[in-house]
């Protein structure tokens, strides 16, 4: 009955059981645990390039496009993330500030640095996270949180940062046109230690690509499908674990499939 169903002789599929199992089946399967075993390594973030990449590292010679089809196989599917685009406004009072980042290559650490803020419901009400990140590494390198958006937070964060790094004057901070970077309080303080101020142009999001993507990422890897939290000490932790994962273990396509951590240590 299965042979009519299916359109095959009973020959042909007498023949297909006593050959068995392939040599490149049974390849496959030995592949499949290598594979499963850095999928959830990495909490089940990693599609097939990072999979692929971490794979050569250690030796294996494998093409991307199987193991993509293994890992389609077997239903392994990578979270992703979004870019969201913020609501716009504020833009009118601070069109002063120019993009100073798109002139200037981040050949090295400390030459530029991107921040943003994003939010998170705890307990049912919103939360505010302030993220430092060097572009050239794609390094966190500070990081902080408050119950109100305020230039408080921001310079909390961004002193932070100078003290853990001590940056020579020079350094750029480029940031997107929300009031809590553009306060005199926060920046009367960066140009008393020699920063200089960046900020994306009117209506152009992409200008600060690295942090939007950091800040999607962790809401894909972390946030996304989970209960709300509770409290905040609960936030708080995982945004500790996921900034040490993000260092020292998460890999980067934009940076050669190392770690932030290895990329800056290449070059020392």
């Amino acid at each position: 009955m299965m042979c009519r169903l299916y359109d095959v002789t009973r020959d042909g599929y007498n023949s297909w059981r006593r050959r068995g199992t392939s040599v490149r089946e049974l390849e496959d399967e030995a592949l499949y645990d290598v594979i499963l075993h850095h999928f959830k390594e990495s909490g089940g973030v990693y599609g097939s390039p990072k999979i692929t990449e971490r794979m050569r590292s250690q030796g294996y010679r494998i093409a991307k496009k199987r193991v993509a089809r293994i890992m389609q196989e077997n239903g392994l599917i990578a979270r992703r993330a979004q870019i969201y685009r913020k609501m716009p406004g504020l833009c009118h009072f601070i069109r002063s500030v120019p993009n100073r980042e798109l002139d200037t290559l981040a050949a090295e650490p400390n030459k530029v640095w991107v921040g943003d803020i994003t939010y998170i419901k705890v307990g049912g009400e919103w939360h505010y996270v302030a993220v430092v990140l060097d572009k050239y590494s794609r390094r966190v390198i500070s990081w902080g949180m408050a119950e109100r958006r305020t230039a408080e937070l921001t310079w909390r964060v961004m002193h932070q940062a100078l003290r853990i790094r001590k940056p020579a004057a020079g350094l750029i901070f480029h940031t997107d046109r929300g009031i809590e970077y553009r306060a005199f309080y926060f920046s009367e303080r960066l140009a008393k230690r020699g920063v200089i101020q960046s900020m994306n142009r009117p209506r152009r999001m992409n200008d600060n690509a690295h942090m939007e993507s950091f800040f999607a990422n962790f809401k894909a890897e972390r946030i996304h499908g989970r209960e709300e939290f509770k409290t905040k000490d609960e936030l708080w932790a995982v945004m500790s674990e996921y900034v040490n994962f993000y260092n020292h273990r998460r890999i980067h396509s934009s940076i050669g499939y190392i770690t932030p951590e290895q990329y800056e240590c290449k070059l020392a």
